[in-house]
């Protein structure tokens, strides 16, 4: 496929190479997910206590945070995304078949790690790709569908992984291996049909993108919309603390993956059609209407003790999550300068994912401290002081 069919309209007025980063991100999900989902029993199999599971999880995500501020800077530099992130889908592929054939903790940590790594080098360089290939007036829409589909294979690959277990008998190993194939599926697609947009003639390539010098051309506008996440993420925490309440309220061990499935399933289904009203409607409202959003998710889980109370909340989380993290997207993409995004998205990954990190450890002191009820009534808190900051800076949202 060359530059033009890539650049070509797909279904909904969107370029084919968004659509095709789309599935790419689903694909990798699926594999991803079905590996993640059974990870911590695996590695529970292989000896590995809770503590050193906590430890490979938590170094592993600060490593890929880590790794997406100088991929994105590299792929400013180079002036190439496409080839930034087909490296790190490759990367991320070639781990999957290690997880079948480990027989030590060692090797299923090792590819642990250089799995995050191929999601660090990903990550920036395919958001500004998609900023890349998407006309300004579609650029809700596009980080929409790719929020949605990559969801989508949030629940599509722990459902496998549910199912295959049950067929085959807990076989953890026949699992990893039906893995392998999406994820060599995601490096294919992305190799053979995403195509890196002709750069503009006069468009400036920075020696230095995270110098100071650069770092200070990124306006005003993009350092608020980093500001805003980070404090919107310090207030919604890791989803692990809704299986948490649910586990809390007596759901039964069997059912809890099902809190998940229910919040991905909602995420992925109003990521998209939010993202195309996005295009329509000013943004800085949107995103103040889903962060209202993730305040009553809060108050819901927090003040109502039932299951059906935790199904609202849980529905209302993984709708504020649609409202807000494709759109996020779009207003880096808005505010950063053409030559700068790769590093702009680098920067602000990076930001969320401290902030998520503070935000996780804070809700557990909480919880252990004053309970599940005084974590989520924090979280309102929290997402309540970023909605302020959003309409104090209503001039600027719109």
């Amino acid at each position: 496929m060359n530059d033009h069919a890539a650049a070509s309209p797909g279904r909904a007025g969107l370029p084919r190479g968004i659509w095709a980063l789309g599935f790419v991100s689903m694909l990798m999900d699926i594999s991803s997910e079905m590996i993640h989902a059974l990870l911590p029993a695996y590695l529970v199999v292989l000896g590995a206590s809770t503590l050193a599971i906590g430890l490979i999880e938590g170094i592993a995500e600060a490593t890929a945070a880590i790794v997406k501020v100088f991929s994105g800077a590299l792929s400013d530099w180079l002036g190439r995304r496409k080839l930034l992130a087909a490296i790190g889908y490759g990367l991320a592929a070639c781990t999957k078949p290690v997880f079948p054939l480990a027989t030590t903790l060692g090797w299923v940590v090792a590819a642990r790690f250089i799995d995050r790594i191929g999601k660090g080098i990903r990550g920036a360089p395919r958001d500004a790709l998609i900023a890349d290939l998407a006309p300004p007036g579609l650029r809700g829409a596009a980080f929409g569908l790719r929020q949605s589909l990559d969801t989508a294979g949030a629940f599509i690959g722990p459902l496998l992984a549910i199912g295959l277990m049950a067929l085959s008998g807990n076989d953890f190993r026949l699992v990893f291996w039906v893995a392998v194939l999406p994820a060599f599926g995601a490096f294919a697609l992305i190799v053979l049909a995403v195509h890196d947009p002709q750069p503009a003639a006069a468009l400036r390539r920075p020696r230095s993108p995270l110098s100071r010098r650069e770092l200070a051309r990124l306006p005003p506008a993009y350092w608020w919309v980093v500001g805003i996440a980070a404090v919107f993420t310090l207030a919604r925490f890791s989803e692990a603390f809704l299986v948490l309440r649910a586990q809390a309220l007596g759901l039964g061990l069997m059912w809890v993956p099902a809190v998940l499935v229910l919040m991905n399933v909602v995420y992925s289904l109003s990521s998209y059609p939010v993202g195309r009203l996005a295009d329509r409607l000013p943004r800085g409202a949107l995103l103040a209407a889903g962060l209202a959003v993730l305040v009553a998710a809060d108050l819901v889980i927090a003040l109502f003790d039932g299951l059906s109370g935790l199904a609202v909340g849980v529905v209302l989380w993984g709708l504020h999550m649609g409202m807000t993290q494709g759109l996020l997207a779009a207003l880096v993409a808005d505010a950063a300068p053409t030559e700068l995004r790769g590093t702009a998205f680098g920067v602000f990954n990076l930001v969320g994912g401290v902030a998520l990190l503070v935000a996780s450890v804070l809700a557990g002191a909480l919880w252990d401290g004053f309970g599940a009820r005084a974590t989520f009534l924090a979280g309102a808190g929290l997402a309540g002081l970023a909605l302020a900051g959003l309409l104090w800076r209503g001039r600027w949202a719109r």
